[in-house]
C-alpha cells in the first residue's frame, strides 16, 4: 500500500476500520493525503463516497446515535481541529457482532480516520474546546429516513470518556457532564432515541 496503514475489522467487529494517513512533516508544517482511492482499493475498501459533510462542535456536544434506515450510509469519517471520541455500534441483524460498539478517539494530531460500513449507528463526543469534524458518505443524506439508537442504553454499555453520570431510563442530558464540569449537551432529538431492544435493525 501507499500512503495509509489500515486497521481492519476494529475492535473485532467485522467492517470497521481505522485508517492511519501516512504524514509528511517538517519545520514548516506537514503534508497528507486524507483519501486516494487508489490505496483504499489496494486494503480492500471499495466504498463509493458521494457527499462531503463538516460539522462545528463545543466541548461536551454528543451527536448521535445517528443512521439512514432505507438509504444507509458508510461514512468516513476524521477530525481536522480538536478531539472527539467517535462511536459505532452495530446494528446488522445477521452480524455475530450485533449490538456490539467499539470507539476511537480522533484528534488534529493523531489525524486517525474512521470507516463506517452501512448497517452501524454512529455518533461522537467533543472533548476538546471546539471541534471541527469532517466525513465522505456513501449515500445522500434523505430527510425524513434518519433514525437513531439512544447513546446512554445500558444494553450497549458504551464507555464515553470523560463522562460522568447515571442512567434514568431515557436518552435526556440531565445529570451527565464531563469530569470538568461541562454539561453534557444532546439536541432535543437526541434525547429522545430508544435503546437496543426497540430499535430498528438493518
Amino acid at each position: 500500500m501507499g500512503q495509509i496503514k489500515v486497521e481492519k475489522n476494529a475492535g473485532g467487529i467485522p467492517g470497521l476500520c481505522v485508517i492511519e494517513p501516512t504524514v509528511h512533516g517538517d519545520a514548516r508544517g506537514y503534508f497528507m493525503e486524507t483519501y486516494n482511492q487508489r490505496d483504499m482499493e489496494e486494503a480492500g475498501l471499495t466504498m463509493n463516497f458521494v457527499q462531503d459533510n463538516q460539522s462545528c462542535s463545543t466541548k461536551g456536544v454528543l451527536r448521535g446515535l445517528h443512521f439512514q434506515k432505507e438509504f444507509p450510509q458508510g461514512k468516513l469519517v476524521r477530525v481536522v481541529k480538536g478531539s472527539v471520541f467517535d462511536v459505532a455500534v452495530d446494528l446488522r441483524s445477521d452480524s455475530e457482532t450485533y449490538g456490539k460498539w467499539f470507539g476511537v478517539e480522533l484528534t488534529e494530531e493523531n489525524k486517525k480516520q474512521f470507516y463506517i460500513p452501512e448497517g452501524f449507528a454512529h455518533g461522537f463526543l467533543v472533548l476538546s474546546d471546539i471541534a471541527e469534524f469532517c466525513y465522505k458518505c456513501t449515500d445522500f443524506y434523505h430527510p425524513g429516513d434518519e433514525g437513531g439508537l439512544a447513546w446512554n442504553d445500558p444494553e450497549i454499555g458504551i464507555e464515553w470518556p470523560q463522562l460522568t453520570g447515571a442512567y434514568q431510563g431515557t436518552a435526556s442530558a440531565d445529570g451527565y457532564q464531563l469530569e470538568d464540569g461541562t454539561a453534557l449537551n444532546l439536541s432535543d432529538k437526541d434525547q429522545l432515541w430508544v435503546g437496543l431492544k426497540d430499535t430498528f435493525r438493518f
